[in-house]
């Protein structure tokens, strides 16, 4: 068979669905899913919708069956699905009725190998059942934390990285067996050339899709890739493990990085000394007594090139941070630094264009008693601050990625900006307001 490709419509509105579908068919999309998401959110009403408005394209619904078979399937088949996705991790039993049903009802049955222990046993056996296809699926939970990167990205943040090794689980399963193989997760126009040279007949492409601000482009670049079999570079849409932290927070916003992230909080009352002032590196922490720059200025020597430097300075003047602290830091090559107290010399530091976020400004400073220390855990408004931690600031604050979770973190940022640019997109191009495109009088809590 020609490769096949599949756009996910994994939204929680029909309407958003139904935009991004026409335009993907515009960009010659060959199929159209939809999503879990969309079935629990919409029921099979969303199935219903896609086959009534696209009569002639393949229509999949994403039902992630894992019990009750016959009768999902039939219902599924009776909306207009095309294919129906059932999970390889299902019973032998509810995968075999699956595969009846759908012989009886004209349906098609993939089976999604998402967490099976072997997924060329699994799918070995499925074939012989009389699978369509199978399916090897990145959960998305998977992607954010980076732990996916052995199948779709090798362990780096760029395509063009990727180790010969990084598709062999894909490899493996389309040699194996003589039904179609799908890949589906973090599938973008750089990756899905590489997803193709391992077996892939059947591509399954998401976000790279549904969140660009023009999905006809994004189809069409992909689609080209396709054809030609090289890749088109894109910025987005991809997600990287720990060495790759900075180069996505360099993307991103506070903002971001807080919705990605269940709201995370910013460090309250640090503000930029200059507008547009933005930081990224890790941080080096510096405990001392408001007005004490001993310590904070020994800092700029213990830092690495590209670490913010951290201070607790009690949250009040004398200042411990001035003109001569930020030439070091400037001739050093320090990303920044943020200062719970106060600080002083701001033209300066605005000349030199360094970035520093502070509580306050004094031009009194205090002496340099050496009280305190460098590299300890210290608290800042509730927020605890360690050497090592990912630090992000930019006009709306100051925030602390703890360095356990920094890769999780930095993508799920990376997730919330490019949602947000489809957003942006359709109120542009629809003429429409942020909440008429979510809905959101829908989705109130009653």
């Amino acid at each position: 068979m020609d490769v096949v490709l599949q756009v996910a419509l994994d939204f929680l509105n029909l309407s958003q669905a139904l935009r991004v579908a026409r335009e993907a068919l515009a960009g010659g999309a060959d199929w159209l899913e939809a999503g879990t998401p969309l079935i629990k959110s919409e029921g099979l009403e969303a199935v219903r919708q896609l086959r009534r408005e696209f009569p002639q394209t393949p229509i999949v619904a994403d039902l992630k069956t894992i019990d009750a078979g016959r009768i999902e399937i039939e219902a599924a088949a009776k909306a207009g699905a095309s294919v129906a996705m059932v999970l390889g991790l299902a019973s032998d039993a509810t995968l075999q009725e699956c595969i009846k049903a759908g012989q009886n009802f004209g349906v098609q049955v993939a089976v999604d190998l998402l967490g099976c222990p072997d997924p060329v046993a699994r799918a070995r056996q499925v074939a012989d059942w009389g699978a369509a296809s199978v399916a090897l699926h990145i959960p998305i939970d998977e992607q954010m934390a980076g732990s996916h990167l052995h199948l779709a990205h090798g362990g780096h943040v760029r395509n063009e990285d990727v180790t010969p090794g990084a598709f062999d689980e894909l490899r493996r399963v389309a040699q194996d067996v003589p039904i179609p193989v799908a890949v589906a997760g973090g599938i973008n126009s750089e990756s899905v050339v590489q997803a193709i040279a391992a077996g892939a007949r059947i591509v399954v492409v998401g976000g790279a899709i549904a969140k660009s601000a023009n999905a006809t482009e994004a189809t069409a670049a992909i689609k080209g890739a396709m054809a030609t079999g090289r890749a088109v570079h894109t910025e987005l849409y991809h997600r990287g493990g720990a060495e790759a932290v900075r180069q996505i927070l360099e993307k991103v916003s506070t903002a971001n990085l807080s919705d990605g992230n269940h709201r995370l909080p910013a460090i309250v009352g640090l503000r930029p000394v200059w507008p547009g002032a933005r930081m990224v590196g890790q941080a080096l922490t510096v405990r001392t007594a408001p007005g004490d720059w001993a310590k904070p200025v020994e800092a700029i020597d213990k830092a690495e090139p590209g670490a913010v430097i951290v201070v607790d300075a009690g949250g009040r003047p004398p200042a411990v941070w001035g003109e001569l602290a930020t030439e070091s830091c400037v001739k050093r090559g320090i990303a920044g630094v943020a200062v719970d107290g106060a600080v002083r010399d701001t033209p300066s530091i605005v000349e030199l264009r360094f970035s520093c976020f502070a509580r306050s400004i004094s031009a009194a400073a205090g002496e340099p008693k050496g009280y305190g220390e460098i590299g300890v855990t210290i608290r800042i408004e509730g927020i605890e601050v360690n050497t090592g931690d990912w630090v992000l600031a930019d006009d709306d604050g100051v925030m602390v990625v703890p360095r356990p979770q920094a890769a999780e973190m930095a993508n799920r940022a990376m997730d919330c900006l490019e949602r947000e640019n489809r957003i942006r997109g359709e109120i542009r191009s629809q003429h429409t307001t942020l909440a008429q495109v979510l809905e959101l009088l829908r989705w109130e809590k009653k």
